[in-house]
């Protein structure tokens, strides 16, 4: 089982960066998709962006596209989001969690969720 640790919120202006980090316990880190997602209050929780175990491939909810960044470093076993750009309506608090086909890269079917960290865009 991998264990996953999301780290990196804060509250931002509105136009700031922040740059999250998901940190995985396991060997087989490398063989997972990996995925971010975001939960707003009284929402449900979305897709934000995915990338494929080799980092070849990724992919980006239309709300985040050129805005937010997806990478990963399978030595290190973490995956990070660099966000831009951001906006009050990507206040959330922000999962990142693993798919086990790590080819593909599907907006559902994650499992072994990290905690979430809190992402605030405010003045």
């Amino acid at each position: 089982q991998v264990q996953l640790v999301e780290s990196g919120g804060g509250l931002v202006r509105p136009g700031g960066s922040l740059r999250l980090s998901c940190a995985a316990s396991g060997r087989t880190f490398g063989r997972y998709t990996i995925g971010w997602f975001r939960q707003a209050p009284g929402k449900e929780r979305e897709f934000v962006a995915g990338i494929t175990r080799t980092g070849e491939n990724t992919r980006y909810a239309d709300s985040v596209k050129g805005r937010f960044t997806i990478s990963r470093d399978n030595a290190k076993n973490t995956v990070d989001l660099q966000m831009n750009s951001l906006k009050p309506e990507d206040t959330a608090v922000y999962y990142c969690a693993l798919n086990l086909f790590g080819t593909v890269l599907p907006t559902t079917g994650y499992t072994d969720w990290g905690q979430g960290t809190q992402v605030t865009v405010s003045s």
